[in-house]
């Protein structure tokens, strides 16, 4: 019997990973087509995409030019959640969210404005 189990165990082993990335993958909660999770996911690629900067090497400028995407995630993010969320609390939160990261994002175009300079 303990020979059949080893290459069962074996087996197992490698396959696990395989099993595991799939499952991973899956969306379980049945809501992968609603309309939020497109707009979130859209959101999510953006901002990702829009920080992949070109760094200068200046450690203060890189931040700011990466932030500000960042930034604009969360308010994009919030939009979400105020056009598709019902909840008060969330809907509070993500009006604040959207005036305090615009606020932020101008500081930091200003603070650009007066430190990026090219080379």
């Amino acid at each position: 019997m303990r020979q059949i189990f080893a290459p069962l165990a074996i087996a197992a082993l490698i396959a696990l990973p395989v099993v595991a990335q799939d499952h991973a993958a899956m969306d379980h909660s049945g809501h992968g087509d609603a309309p939020s999770t497109a707009a979130y996911k859209q959101a999510m690629d953006r901002m990702h995409q829009d920080m992949m900067i070109e760094y200068t090497g200046d450690a203060d400028v890189d931040f700011m030019r990466g932030m500000i995407p960042h930034h604009q995630g969360a308010i994009d993010m919030a939009k979400v959640a105020l056009e598709h969320g019902k909840d008060p609390e969330v809907r509070a939160l993500a009006e604040a969210v959207i005036k305090a990261q615009e606020a932020e994002i101008a500081m930091m175009q200003e603070w650009l404005k007066a430190h990026d300079k090219p080379e």
